[in-house]
């Protein structure tokens, strides 16, 4: 399993004691949720303005009845917050950026799916356990890490070989699935006193079999996008 390792810019900043555990990874997002006290807007993020695009790595779950609920529910005791909530069938966990469309070629995108094809894991299974957050959104923890580890590995490992520089090493990848982002800054205690009420719904068993390669698109205030190619996993 690839070596996690700390990073300000992520978060938590810290990696889990053991990302093969989910509860001990339910845990450790929980207390650096807990421990914030500023949240921030989401969306003020510099070179992501409306309208902007890029490639991505990401898990889709459509039509997802279990994992839909959960979201419902949680959403409806979080709407009186303001947050912008993510639509069910825009629910998915980001795993590794490609590019910009101006800075990769349709060749490049054609040698990365070739390249990634080969060296792509078994499918796998996980659950999205109890709803915890960061700086900026409201998100259910996900885990074990370990085969999204492998998975976030492989990906990169194909940027490289077919010529393209990965945003993010494996080391500081921290897995999540948000519900909701923060559009403004606010104190974080009221959120984290509506997520703590939350975090006894049982969770979502997530079977993994695909990788979807998108075209991610910022529209307003909610991410859409374009599947390009679906990678069955071995």
């Amino acid at each position: 399993m690839p070596l996690l390792t700390a990073d300000p810019a992520a978060f938590p900043a810290e990696p889990p004691a053991d990302p093969r555990d989910p509860d001990v990874i339910a845990a450790h997002d929980w207390a650096a949720f807990r421990a914030l006290d500023e949240m921030v807007d989401h969306w003020a993020r510099p070179g992501w303005s409306d309208g902007s695009r890029a490639y991505y790595w990401m898990l889709t779950f459509p039509g997802h009845q279990q994992l839909t609920g959960l979201a419902l529910r949680c959403q409806q005791a979080l709407a009186p917050l303001g947050l912008d909530l993510v639509p069910t069938d825009g629910l998915h966990i980001t795993l590794a950026r490609v590019g910009a469309p101006d800075a990769v070629t349709a060749g490049q995108l054609e040698n990365l799916v070739r390249s990634v094809e080969p060296t792509l894991p078994a499918t796998f299974s996980m659950r999205a356990m109890p709803l915890a957050g960061s700086r900026g959104a409201v998100r259910l923890s996900v885990g074990p890490w370990q085969p999204l580890l492998h998975l976030h590995a492989a990906l990169t490992e194909a940027a490289r070989t077919a010529g393209l520089t990965p945003k993010k090493p494996t080391a500081v990848f921290r897995p999540h699935l948000s519900l909701a982002y923060n559009n403004r800054r606010r104190a974080a205690a009221p959120v984290v006193e509506t997520v703590a009420l939350l975090r006894t719904l049982p969770p979502a068993e997530l079977p993994v079999a695909v990788v979807e390669l998108v075209e991610l698109r910022r529209d307003g205030r909610q991410y859409k996008w374009d599947v390009l190619n679906s990678l069955p996993l071995t």
